[in-house]
């Protein structure tokens, strides 16, 4: 069948001129007698007989297209709770009932207040944060997160209400949220769904926190004027910065409002610090201080509810300070949303900041407390658990949730199990929903604008953290500067895409703009101990007396470096051009389309510097000159560059480069045929070192790379190949065996010294007993020396004969020899192929 598929596939291939064996050397072009391999004897043919294969198109749909059992798993993978419910027991129910409770009675009041700021009257906080904590733990492979409405995403969703209404006032404000939420769920589904977590990966942590930063701003300014209990009509809606000029402008109206919104907010201060204060103090109650700390917010509504209720019992319609009024029982709006495309429309410019946002801050918490908690989040699996919670949400009137830095922390520190514990809270949020609506009455609006201010105020990046993004890199401060100047002089909206759009632009430079290094060689020597020499002046502590000297070479090796130091080497030591000619290349960011020409670049001006034309006479006439090189002025002589070497072999490090495409390939292959008209009637060699993936090796291979380049139109010039080669049997290989013997030596030296010192203790009370049992003991140990010498001489012939016919094979394939394990290899195939054409060649590489 094989043979049938390969006919016809050549067949086709003929009809449409398509190439198959492109300038490959083993292939159709190829001597069909030595094809390159003279170097080796036929003893060692079936040694090196290995031939890598190169990956097909049917292994690349394997690679990327799922088999049968691997969808069944996906699917199963979709509902990571089945992998720990049926282990669920009581202790791990204690934990999550505790943490359950503790997120449930902060979640009441603060999904009310961030209610608020979505312009959606306080019931719908409460949905929201129902169904989040309801639905998130069947999808979730975080056990703390806390989904639900949050301050910056309800802060968006009221500026995008509002403009949408702006243009429609008769589209009602939870309709509106609740497209948002199907719109934001549905998109971010698909993303999970396929895999695109990764995606919140281009967005950098600065851009994150500049994006937090400037939207904590935004939102503590917005609300201190419902705290101070102004009276003008302030645009909360607009930039950061008017909004606080419209707040000191405006603070003579202020009512007395302002004197239980302010005491809300210190009180929430005073408590946290105190806690704190007493944890410190007290570490053995800690776990009590933390709960009190918790559970301040509770404490704060509660109270300032039962001094709303005694001053306005009598007074509903005309209250001393603003309440927050009345809060329907149970679930007014269950029902489809309404999806109108005009209104969808009308949105539709805000959607993209949206998504970012239950993206960015889900994934980013949701990592952060799985590194803290010693477990691994799924970021793919987060986005379809946060976007079904939004898909299914708005059916009972919920709004776009997403997690909770505040809440998930609270969940963390109070001890949850699993991601059960959001059941639990969904039982609270729901007993408030049905019995607590009558007392929400009296909350003063004030107090939750005091609460607003003092959970986002936390979000605010503190000064030290800065300070340490300015350490590490001086441009990612000054990126998160601009994201929080542009999101406090325009929208949060502007400052997100402002920061994303700079990294991705930073990003995309120092791919573009990477240089690669130009390496030579260095001899090290392994010391060990306070001092680099010891006192006869040489090399090292480490005694290497008495080793085989293959033992001693472990402690002396070459290494490669850039030869202009600039990773940090020490500038005094020098770094050897590894042979007169030969360029060893490193890769810095990759070889793709951005940076292939910037690569290049650098590789053919630096060639160019330090080698000379092989044919310095090429241009016997001006008119044969190129434009681009015209010569010296008239009169003037060529500068001599007779001591520089010729172009004779380029090696290039892929370690860096795990992909390659056919825009980078085609600039390797334009230089080489650049570079083979500067060396003239020579040809360049190009070799590989540490390609890491079987793609890239076809790539390669198919542009003609990996074999040796032709000398002209009539075949090769012989060559040397040199493979690296390892043994295959393991713990029976030669090497194995050489250091079982190397410590049965070992032994045997220890028992002789032993032997000799026993014999220095023999008791001497009678001289002539003594004489003796020394001459008896002598003659024992010699008679012992000798059969060990026997044995140890035959165990060498074995050991000789053992190594003289190892099981060895090489490491890669024979049809690609230019393609070397490391840099060691590459060089000393260069080397060897330079100094067969010019050995004068090979004496000045040896005396440099």
């Amino acid at each position: 069948m094989s043979e049938i598929k390969t006919k016809v596939g050549h067949g086709l291939a003929k009809a449409l001129g398509i190439k198959l064996a492109y300038r490959d050397p083993l292939g159709a072009h190829s001597d069909p007698v030595t094809r390159g391999e003279s170097a080796f004897s036929v003893g060692t043919a079936d040694t090196f007989s290995y031939l890598e294969p190169e990956p097909t198109t049917g292994e690349w749909i394997r690679e990327h297209f799922p088999s049968l059992r691997e969808l069944g798993i996906y699917f199963y993978n979709l509902f990571p709770f089945l992998r720990w419910i049926t282990k669920y027991n009581w202790q791990w129910f204690v934990g999550d009932l505790v943490a359950g409770i503790t997120v449930g009675c902060v979640v009441v009041p603060q999904g009310m207040a961030y209610a608020q700021l979505a312009e959606l009257p306080v019931q719908y906080g409460l949905y929201a944060s129902f169904m989040g904590v309801l639905i998130y733990w069947l999808f979730a492979t975080s056990k703390d997160i806390t989904i639900g409405p949050v301050a910056v995403m309800s802060t968006l969703v009221g500026t995008m209400i509002t403009e949408v209404q702006s243009n429609h006032p008769e589209m009602k404000g939870p309709e509106i949220a609740g497209s948002i939420a199907i719109i934001c769920g549905a998109i971010v589904t698909f993303m999970g769904l396929f895999g695109l977590g990764f995606i919140v990966d281009f967005i950098p942590l600065p851009a994150i926190s500049a994006f937090m930063t400037g939207s904590a701003l935004n939102i503590c300014s917005g609300q201190v004027s419902k705290m101070l209990g102004e009276t003008a009509d302030i645009d909360t809606s607009g930039p950061t910065y008017k909004i606080i000029i419209d707040t000191l402008k405006y603070l003579p109206t202020s009512t007395l409002d302002a004197a239980v919104g302010v005491t809300a907010m210190v009180m929430l201060y005073i408590i946290r610090s105190a806690c704190n204060y007493g944890a410190k103090k007290n570490p053995s109650r800690a776990k009590i201080f933390f709960f009190m700390s918790t559970l301040r917010t509770v404490f704060v509504i509660l109270f300032y509810t039962m001094i709303g209720a005694a001053v306005n019992l009598h007074r509903k319609h005309n209250p001393a300070f603003k309440l927050l009024g009345h809060v329907p029982r149970g679930f007014q709006d269950v029902g489809a949303p309404n999806m109108d495309p005009k209104m969808i429309a009308a949105y539709a410019n805000q959607l993209p900041a949206a998504v970012i946002v239950l993206l960015i801050e889900h994934i980013a918490i949701s990592k952060s407390f799985g590194r803290v908690n010693n477990y691994t989040i799924d970021p793919s699996q987060e986005l379809v658990a946060i976007g079904v919670s939004n898909l299914l949400g708005p059916f009972l009137g919920a709004y776009p949730a997403t997690g909770s830095f505040s809440r998930t922390a609270i969940k963390s520190k109070a001890g949850v199990r699993t991601p059960l514990a959001g059941i639990i809270t969904a039982i609270v949020v729901l007993l408030a929903i049905y019995a607590l609506t009558e007392v929400f009455f009296y909350i003063p609006k004030a107090s939750l604008a005091g609460v607003i201010i003092h959970a986002v105020g936390d979000l605010i990046t503190p000064p030290n953290t800065v300070y340490q993004f300015w350490r590490v890199s001086p441009l990612d401060a000054i990126i998160f500067f601009i994201g929080v100047i542009v999101s406090v002089f325009s929208t949060i909206e502007v400052g997100i895409y402002c920061t994303v759009c700079i990294s991705a632009a930073v990003l995309l430079f120092r791919v573009a703009k990477a240089r690669g290094q130009f390496l030579g060689r260095v001899t090290i020597h392994s010391v060990v101990g306070d001092h680099l020499v010891d006192g006869e002046g040489k090399y090292g502590t480490i005694d290497t007396k008495g080793l085989p000297s293959d033992d001693e070479d472990r402690f002396h090796r070459s290494i490669f470096l850039p030869i202009d130091h600039t990773d940090g080497t020490n500038p005094e030591i020098e770094v050897e051009q590894p042979f007169p000619g030969i360029f060893i290349y490193r890769f810095s960011e990759g070889f793709n389309y951005p940076n292939a020409n910037h690569y290049t670049d650098y590789l053919v001006r630096t060639i160019f510097q330090h080698t000379r034309r092989t044919n310095p006479f090429s241009y016997s006439k001006p008119g044969d000159r190129p434009w681009n090189n015209p010569g010296p002025r008239k009169g003037k002589q060529e500068p001599d560059r007779s001591h520089l070497p010729t172009l004779r072999a380029i090696i290039l490090d892929f370690s860096s480069v795990n992909n390659v495409d056919v825009t980078s390939i085609q600039n390797l292959i334009d230089v080489r045929n650049q570079l083979d008209l500067y060396a003239s009637p020579d040809t360049v060699q190009w070799h590989f070192a540490h390609i890491n993936n079987r793609w890239t090796k076809r790539a390669l291979a198919a542009a003609g790379f990996g074999y040796p380049t032709p000398a002209s139109e009539n075949g090769f010039k012989r060559w040397k190949p040199i493979f690296s080669v390892a043994e295959i049997e393991g713990s029976s290989s030669a090497a194995a065996h050489a250091e079982m013997m190397n410590h049965q030596r070992e032994a045997r030296q220890a028992e002789l010294h032993r032997d000799d010192v026993e014999s220095n203790f023999r008791s001497n009370t009678d001289v002539k007993s003594q004489s003796e049992t020394i001459e008896h003991e002598t003659q024992d140990t010699s008679d012992s020396r000798s059969s060990q010498d026997d044995k140890f001489s035959r165990d060498l012939e074995v050991s000789k004969a053992y190594r003289e016919r190892p099981k060895v094979a090489v490491v890669q394939g024979l049809n690609r020899p230019f393609f070397h394990i490391d840099l060691t290899s590459a060089l000393q195939s260069a080397v060897a192929n330079a100094s067969q054409h010019d050995p004068t060649a090979l004496l000045q590489g040896q005396t440099s």
